[in-house]
């Protein structure tokens, strides 16, 4: 079972995001809360797998609640869809970021893909904040442990930081997914980082993509 908390300060949509995601035979809603705060202390106390965070709470928002989640998988949910936002949510740790007129069907798939490991970022999102929001963001010297890397997995690094998906790296490599998978994980492992989404932060901040 996927364990799921809803995070909303209006009691309408966690009821919403509750009756979505509870008709699923592999998905189980753990808690709510209507703070970041709550947020915070729920997730200590529930442990689930994934949070299901809004951005614009009272008492802590979602993206100060993100952040303080480290080592928690967050799937943000907001009706603000700006490229701060975007930015912000991602630079905080979120995994995925889908807006709140999302259709049923897209959040139970986000859910699950969170879940699984992966992280959910649509390649035209990618693209885009890549565009107008991560260059800004950029060092000049990259942080040591991208060294570690080998040159495939920083070859794979660069095809994922232009926001292919694993089949279209799969195919501009000509490699198996599963390969694909494979260096994936290595790279996460040396860089200490958590999914795909942050590896697209660390690396345009870290100058190794321009």
């Amino acid at each position: 079972m996927i364990r799921v908390l809803i995070v909303d300060d209006q009691a309408l949509m966690r009821q919403g995001f509750r009756m979505i995601l509870s008709a699923q035979s592999d998905i189980e809603v753990v808690g709510e809360a209507d703070n970041g705060t709550t947020a915070v202390r729920q997730t200590a106390a529930l442990q689930p797998d994934v949070v299901l965070m809004d951005i614009q709470m009272p008492v802590l928002d979602g993206i100060a609640a993100t952040r303080a989640l480290k080592d928690t998988r967050v799937l943000i949910l907001t009706t603000f869809g700006s490229d701060d936002h975007v930015a912000a949510a991602l630079q905080a740790g979120a995994s995925g970021f889908l807006l709140k007129d999302t259709t049923p069907d897209q959040l139970i798939h986000a859910v699950r893909v969170i879940a699984a490991g992966d992280a959910l970022l649509d390649p035209a999102i990618t693209r885009n904040l890549i565009r107008r929001a991560l260059p800004a963001l950029t060092h000049s010297t990259p942080a040591p442990q991208f060294d570690l890397l080998s040159s495939r997995e920083s070859e794979v690094l660069r095809l994922l930081a232009q926001g292919m998906s694993n089949a279209e790296i799969a195919t501009s490599l000509h490699l198996s997914e599963a390969t694909v998978k494979t260096h994936i994980s290595r790279m996460l492992t040396k860089l200490g980082l958590r999914d795909r989404v942050q590896a697209v932060v660390a690396a345009y901040q870290n100058g190794v993509i321009q």
